[in-house]
């Protein structure tokens, strides 16, 4: 499987306060990948790693191929990036700002911009500073898409943005991704929105990855049952077993458990333990359950 976000090993530390640990992670050349994790998780330190703006103490680092931050030039041609905080300048018109980030870029596609910015129903002629955040939200988008980039690396590009904004961007992008095949490495704290455009996930906690695997296997592996004579120490589970919490009656609990497939139902029969009902999790469910699950707190709940 080919990447085209390549990490391994990486370390990086910000004084005593914060590091990220042994971070290995690999985004699928063409694949949508959503990128979540709590505020203060690691999320934009990756990003910014991977954007050559912070240099990791070891690891390495490949994007599109090329080793990260010594071949950044030739990387930064193929890639739009949306950061955390925009990168426009306020005394400039839509018009201005769209000219000047078009001279960095030699497969800029003005032909595109100017049918984005009337999809997006931007003014050519207003002026930045006064803008929406909405608006200056599809700003954003245009100029990393206009770009006609072979990677979008979107750090929060909807934060704060109302449904419909949010739609009109959305939109833009997966139409883009459509059109060329583009890869998609989008961070956001809004699970749902991720839930239905991604088709990879990671999880970081802590500048940990917690877990990276495909949306539906994500998706389909975590689940809520519902057990009856429990035993202290399940023997051999086939799969994880994230948390567990008693319910009323001698041996009801009910367990959070990862890695699940419907064949499994076959170890209660052997292990003595009634399955009394299996709960699909939505995207927002699994990932606090694995967070929770993640984290130095006592699993088991009497």
């Amino acid at each position: 499987m080919n990447s085209a976000i390549e990490m391994t090993d990486v370390a990086w530390r910000a004084g005593g306060s914060f590091e990220v640990k042994d971070l290995s992670l690999r985004v699928p050349t063409g694949s949508i990948y959503g990128f979540l994790g709590p505020n203060g998780s690691g999320k934009t330190t990756t990003i910014r790693m991977s954007m050559g703006m912070l240099k990791p103490d070891r690891g390495t680092i490949r994007v599109l191929g090329r080793d990260v931050p010594r071949d950044m030039p030739k990387v930064l041609a193929r890639v739009g990036y949306v950061p955390e905080r925009p990168h426009v300048y306020p005394a400039l018109t839509v018009r201005e700002q769209v000219r000047f980030h078009a001279s960095f870029f030699r497969l800029w596609d003005a032909g595109w911009a100017d049918e984005l910015s009337e999809r997006l129903g931007l003014d050519p002629e207003r002026r930045i500073s006064r803008m929406s955040k909405g608006e200056t939200g599809k700003l954003l988008m245009l100029l990393a898409l206009s770009q006609r980039p072979d990677l979008l690396v979107l750090d929060e590009p909807t934060d704060g943005l109302d449904p419909v904004v949010r739609r009109d961007v959305l939109t833009a992008l997966l139409d883009y991704v459509s059109e060329t095949n583009a890869t998609v490495f989008i961070s956001s704290h809004l699970v749902h929105e991720l839930e239905r455009i991604c088709d990879w996930v990671g999880v970081m906690d802590d500048g940990r990855l917690v877990v990276e695997l495909p949306m539906q296997a994500f998706k389909n592996g975590i689940k809520r049952i519902k057990v009856a004579d429990a035993p202290a120490v399940p023997e051999e589970p086939p799969f994880t077993i994230l948390s567990r919490e008693r319910l009323n009656g001698a041996g009801s609990e009910t367990w959070i458990v990862r890695g699940w497939q419907d064949p499994m139902r076959h170890y209660f029969d052997g292990a003595g333990i009634g399955l009394r009902d299996v709960v699909d999790l939505d995207l927002e469910e699994g990932f606090v359950e694995l967070l929770r699950s993640s984290r130095p707190t006592p699993p088991y709940r009497s």
